[in-house]
């Protein structure tokens, strides 16, 4: 596996990218976040990637693809010659350098949004979600045993929301989570390596868009989630509220949170109602970033608002070796 180092980056981030590599690889806590595509990163759990890099814990961040297949989201971006790959690979550096976090592609390609029943998806040959699962958990087997980390995040079955990317990003990432201590699973990718814990991302839960929507249009008139949380009913979309286990304080970081995302210029309208909300009220009403507590092997005391709770003392033990 390669450092996170790629040509189009300009060489301060690359210095700094290299930096925080190491950083990540030699700290004594380790956290893995594993996500479909540039950018997830930033919408789901940004903060939390935030506060604990800049407590020493290692934060790598994985992208299973590049996003190529990504259309230009935002209507004030103006580029002549719009070179997609090149883009999301320089958005995604600013990203991490915002956040603090090591940076890792997987390498597959993405497969695109696609709409209706997955039955019906017709995806691109040789794309992430229609390549053979095996040789997916394998790479990413590869990752964990190199990294060693001690938490992983991913998206739940669903993948957070129904996009072939995001799914085949949950079954990998559990996969890997259960293969990557098993000496007989993937044994030319390393030594093997058993992380503690696995957490599916749980943002954007119902309960917590409407209760931020709802402050905000009490205080200035305008709900900036009417039309997300009108979607949500008329979806009747499951709600992950009541599956939350973990809410992780992260008050203090909405603003590296907002200049991550804003960092995917491509995607990401620096006046869309991602930043309407005023970050006090949002402190006030909802200041966590919030996860399900998917797997654990160490014993835990539900709720937590701490990610590492069980493993802090224990991980220096289980870190004995040298790396």
């Amino acid at each position: 596996m390669n450092q996170p180092v790629s040509d189009p980056i300009s060489e301060p981030l690359r210095f700094s990218a290299e930096h925080r590599w190491q950083r990540a690889h030699d700290a004594e806590l380790r956290l893995m976040a594993v996500h479909a595509h540039p950018d997830d990163e930033s919408s789901k759990g940004a903060a939390t990637l935030a506060r604990y890099s800049d407590e020493g814990v290692g934060v790598l961040v994985v992208s299973c693809t590049g996003g190529e297949r990504g259309d230009i989201l935002n209507k004030k971006f103006v580029d002549a010659e719009v070179d997609m790959p090149s883009l999301r690979l320089r958005e995604m550096a600013r990203a991490a350098e915002i956040l603090g976090v090591a940076h890792l592609w997987l390498g597959y390609q993405d497969s695109g949004y696609h709409e209706g029943d997955p039955d019906t998806w017709e995806l691109p040959p040789d794309c992430f979600g229609a390549l053979p699962i095996d040789a997916e958990v394998e790479t990413l087997v590869r990752a964990i045993r190199q990294f060693r980390p001690h938490v992983m995040t991913t998206y739940d079955e669903n993948g957070g929301y129904p996009h072939p990317d995001h799914i085949r990003c949950h079954e990998i990432s559990v996969a890997a989570f259960e293969a990557a201590g098993d000496p007989d699973r993937f044994p030319d990718a390393g030594e093997p390596w058993t992380p503690q814990k696995l957490y599916y991302n749980g943002g954007f839960s119902a309960k917590r868009m409407t209760a931020i929507n709802d402050a905000v249009k009490e205080a200035t008139g305008v709900g900036p989630f009417d039309e997300w949380v009108a979607r949500m009913k008329e979806n009747n979309r499951p709600d992950r509220s009541d599956r939350i286990t973990t809410r992780i304080p992260i008050g203090d970081f909405f603003d590296r949170r907002d200049q991550a995302l804003l960092a995917h210029e491509t995607q990401i309208d620096p006046d869309s109602h991602w930043f309407a909300v005023p970050r006090e009220i949002e402190a006030h009403v909802w200041g966590t970033d919030d996860y399900e507590l998917a797997q654990s092997r160490v014993p835990v005391t539900l709720p937590e608002d701490d990610m590492f709770a069980g493993i802090r003392e224990p991980a220096r033990a289980l870190d004995g070796s040298d790396r």
